[in-house]
């Protein structure tokens, strides 16, 4: 006779059931937990930095636990309560990635904040985030300088640097109007600490990590992960489908910890027992070359820019790469010349990965198969240059005007949205956005704002942001497709679309363009040059002619435009709304 105490009672199609559960330990997840297996089963596989000290830092999985738990004694010290947020300003290194498990591990919050946002947003995101303390590496103390006085919640500062380089903060303290007001150097406060620590048994979805969109349009929005999801994303990108991360695997997150978790790399590598290279500040080509000749990096993550200008280096000084397999590369489309560089100059893998803060975020990857080996270049390429196919326990659906869902064909656009256990259902502390759409079924979708398609073998291809998409006589023109295309050519560095006033067309294409090698005279997006010298006229006619063999005779774009650099969103994208706000009559002046 069954146990009713281990039945529960819902209602089927044909009347009242009895669902019998599980008799399975309840062990939930957390994120301590992952370091701890890390310092336990892969005690000596190391995590390397490269500190603002100046050196390279190693140390092992057991001594970062050590060091962990130190800090979560601090933390107890300081009086930080479970819920409390804890901000973090600061580059990819060891004492980041400490505060990452200490602070989630006795149930505060970890509020990542990226330090190329303006200072207003930073401002608002520490305020609207109610921050208790701030963990600060020392070249960023001058951002929180002039804004100090209108943090009302932070009680103190922590100095992420040795005790040796500690600068002199008394105008920290001046600034901070408040007499209770510390700054402590993070060593000092280590020390002090002792090196067990008992975790505290947490709900699944106590709240673990904060990250705030870039706010490219509007107040930066948080996002709030929690243990759970944390946890189960690291589970489904570690897989040999997704990231294939091993405890054999050397892995360098050139994605900034305070971008979304650096995609989630620090909690990923834990859980393989992976080596981690964090490269601090090191972004640069001759700093990321230094690092990967050190570790031997295998598997490297980031945003297409950040490859482009390492493969500007390596040419530049004849240099290979040999040990890197895998180059992850989301935050931007993959343009094709940028998968061909890669695999044909250093027999590297470009590994497609989309994804949002709003999905932790990886969610959709094009992890290398067998039949490729069989495909030609140009078939490679191609599914190189998509999104990928979603990863176990994400969901990606397209729709259209009318709520529907459209063919998986590769040709019917829609709007991209999507849902799953790490994918957010509402921002904090904010009203219910119109973000979140009900389908025909009752499930919930996040609106990504993407236009995307799907293919027949699930492939995600992002066609534009809806924002983005140049709407030309009542037809779509898809930028990212028609920069990709300016890219292939051989003096393109970086491209730019962005839809114009059209009398005629209701909006047209213009393409701005940073050429390889530089002009000898070339406009910039702030202050043009009136005069077009005969380099660029050149230079134009033969990037016109090249996208006449590339795209339909209608995309092509209806003046091109030679800059010194495009504007940036602090996340390393394309900020096209500049370009759209300073460029919109363009094309209305020119007649």
């Amino acid at each position: 006779m069954m146990n009713r105490s281990n039945a529960q009672s819902i209602t089927t199609s044909s009347g009242d059931a009895d669902i019998i559960m599980g008799q399975m330990m309840p062990c939930p997840p957390n994120i301590p937990s992952l370091l701890e297996y890390a310092a336990h089963h892969h005690s000596t596989q190391r995590i390397i930095s490269r500190r603002l000290e100046g050196d390279i830092h190693s140390y092992s999985y057991r001594d970062a636990y050590r060091r962990v738990c130190q800090l979560a004694n601090a933390l107890h010290t300081l009086g930080v309560k479970v819920g409390d947020r804890i901000g973090t300003l600061a580059w990819n290194g060891y004492r980041h990635f400490e505060c990452y498990y200490a602070i989630s591990g006795i149930g505060a919050i970890c509020h990542t904040i990226n330090p190329r946002l303006y200072g207003e947003q930073i401002e608002y995101i520490i305020r609207h985030a109610e921050d208790e303390y701030l963990f600060v590496d020392a070249c960023f103390l001058n951002l929180l300088t002039p804004i100090l006085p209108q943090l009302s919640s932070v009680k103190g500062i922590i100095v992420l640097i040795d005790e040796s380089h500690m600068p002199d903060t008394h105008d920290l303290i001046i600034a901070s109007k408040q007499s209770s007001f510390i700054v402590l150097n993070y060593e000092a406060l280590l020390n002090g600490a002792g090196s067990d620590f008992n975790w505290p048994t947490l709900p699944p979805d106590t709240a673990a990590c904060l990250c705030y969109t870039s706010g490219t349009t509007g107040n930066p929005k948080g996002v709030l992960y929690s243990h759970f999801s944390t946890v189960m994303h690291a589970y489904a990108s570690r897989n040999p489908d997704a990231l294939n991360v091993s405890a054999d695997t050397v892995v360098m997150p050139v994605v900034p910890m305070y971008h979304v978790c650096a995609w989630g790399m620090p909690y990923i590598a834990a859980m393989a027992g992976a080596t981690l290279v964090l490269p601090g500040d090191g972004m640069d080509g001759p700093a990321l070359y230094e690092l990967i000749e050190y570790a031997k990096v295998e598997l490297m993550l980031g945003v297409p820019t950040v490859w482009l200008r390492l493969l500007e280096y390596l040419e530049e000084n004849h240099l290979q790469i040999p040990s890197v397999k895998t180059v992850g590369v989301g935050g931007a489309a993959s343009p094709k010349a940028l998968v061909e560089a890669l695999d044909k100059q250093h027999g590297i893998y470009l590994l497609p990965i989309w994804g949002m803060t709003e999905t932790s975020p990886l969610a959709t990857l094009g992890a290398r198969t067998k039949a490729m080996e069989n495909m030609s270049d140009d078939e490679r390429y191609h599914i190189q240059t998509t999104a990928g196919k979603p990863m176990f326990g994400i969901e990606i659906e397209i729709f259209d005007d009318n709520n529907h869902v459209v063919t998986h064909d590769g040709k019917s656009r829609g709007f991209l949205r999507v849902r799953g256990p790490w994918v957010l259902r509402d921002y904090y502390k904010t009203d219910k956005a119109n973000a979140f759409i009900e389908d025909a079924h009752g499930n919930e979708w996040f609106d990504t704002g993407d236009i995307a398609v799907i293919d027949e073998n699930s492939y995600l291809k992002i066609v534009d942001r809806a924002k983005d998409v140049v709407k030309s006589g009542g037809e779509w023109i898809s930028s990212i497709d028609l920069e990709n295309a300016a890219l292939e050519h051989e003096s393109v560095s970086e491209a730019c679309v962005i839809g114009v006033k059209h009398v005629k067309w209701d909006e047209r294409p213009l393409l701005f363009v940073v050429p390889h090698p530089p002009l000898t005279h070339k406009q910039s997006a702030d202050h043009p040059e009136p005069q077009v010298s005969e380099q660029e006229l050149t230079l134009k006619e033969s990037i016109q002619s090249f996208l006449a063999t590339k795209v339909a005779k209608w995309w092509l774009p209806d003046d091109i435009l030679f800059v010194n650099e495009l504007p940036h969103t602090a996340t390393g994208k394309l900020q096209k709304r500049t370009l759209r706000d300073q460029y919109w009559e363009y094309l209305i002046q020119q007649k």
